[in-house]
């Protein structure tokens, strides 16, 4: 999905989005040139704000307004913003969305401190909501960041890791902030606990979705679009669905073989074998097939709701986490 697909989706909560980008402006300003310099940089290659898009129109969708929700989106796109600079750290990346990374362009310490800079402001922005149910779920919603983060530093190399596994690793470190960003508008709101369970359990599923698919990308997706060669998680020793399924319809000596291979002097030159093995062994389709699996069930979620602008923009959003190609 290109950004001008994506603007037109999002016009129904193009009000909110703008709003999102002011306070989003206003709160990093500091006294600090190099504070600045850094945001500034990291503005200049924003990503598409998929999680505050989804707040909203989830939000909308269910019939919830409250003008708390532009702080609460704007405290989970400083998390996201947080964790990905300390995930490019832990992965030493020197790119990310077709720029040098903060650690690349300054040093690991910046890199990590304004981390922690954005993850104290995101806390600043949640108290502004002054709703201690949704600063509860914030919390909990990075704490599962962070064990996910964890577990898959944990499960590295790791070739006998289950589908299961991987997936609670994934819903940890990915959907978890998704989950908060569709419970944001029902917890403002004090809807009922039933309420509130069914938006979380639709924020997990779309989260868990859009990971697999993004894993499903370092196979089959072209670095000019997603800003990353392909097998860059296979070199760092990521195990993902596509390997995972692969390893377990050979025989124990294939399975031995390839194992060997990814544990003994990997590189850029072993990766077109391991993309053939995965693609040979049915790897992609399969993980394709489990991603739509998940998708499916958000979007049961959505045909509960009545018809709207919000909710038809949610399920073009929905189709766009397993069919796009960034």
């Amino acid at each position: 999905m290109t950004r001008a697909e994506l603007e037109i989706l999002t016009r129904p909560v193009a009000k909110e989005l703008s709003a999102f980008d002011r306070l989003m402006t206003q709160s990093l300003k500091t006294d600090s040139p190099l504070i600045n310099a850094v945001v500034g940089h990291l503005m200049k290659s924003r990503g598409k704000r998929l999680r505050p898009v989804i707040l909203f129109l989830s939000a909308r969708s269910g019939g919830y307004k409250s003008p708390k929700l532009i702080d609460a989106a704007l405290a989970i796109e400083l998390m996201h913003t947080a964790t990905l600079l300390h995930d490019d750290v832990i992965d030493e990346s020197d790119i990310r969305r077709g720029q040098d990374t903060v650690n690349h362009h300054w040093d690991n310490l910046i890199s990590v401190l304004i981390g922690d800079f954005l993850f104290s402001r995101c806390f600043q922005m949640l108290v502004k909501t002054h709703s201690p149910e949704l600063i509860e779920a914030m919390s909990h919603a990075t704490h599962r960041v962070s064990y996910g983060e964890l577990r898959q530093i944990e499960e590295a190399a790791n070739y006998e890791l289950i589908e299961k596994h991987y997936i609670r690793i994934i819903a940890d470190k990915t959907a978890s902030l998704f989950t908060i960003a569709c419970e944001a508008g029902p917890i403002l709101k004090k809807a009922s606990a039933a309420e509130k369970n069914r938006f979380r359990d639709f924020g997990e599923n779309l989260g868990i979705a859009f990971q697999i698919t993004d894993d499903l990308l370092d196979f089959i997706g072209e670095s000019k679009k997603t800003g990353k060669e392909p097998g860059s998680d296979l070199l760092q020793g990521k195990v993902t669905l596509p390997l995972i399924y692969s390893l377990a319809q050979v025989s124990p000596k294939s399975r031995r073989e390839i194992t060997h291979a990814l544990n003994n002097g990997f590189n850029r030159r072993g990766v077109g074998r391991i993309l053939k093995f995965v693609t040979d062994q049915g790897g992609i389709e399969y993980t394709y097939q489990v991603a739509q699996k998940y998708s499916d069930r958000a979007g049961e979620f959505l045909e509960k709701l009545r018809d709207s602008e919000y909710r038809r923009s949610m399920k073009e959003i929905i189709r766009f986490t397993v069919t796009r190609d960034n």
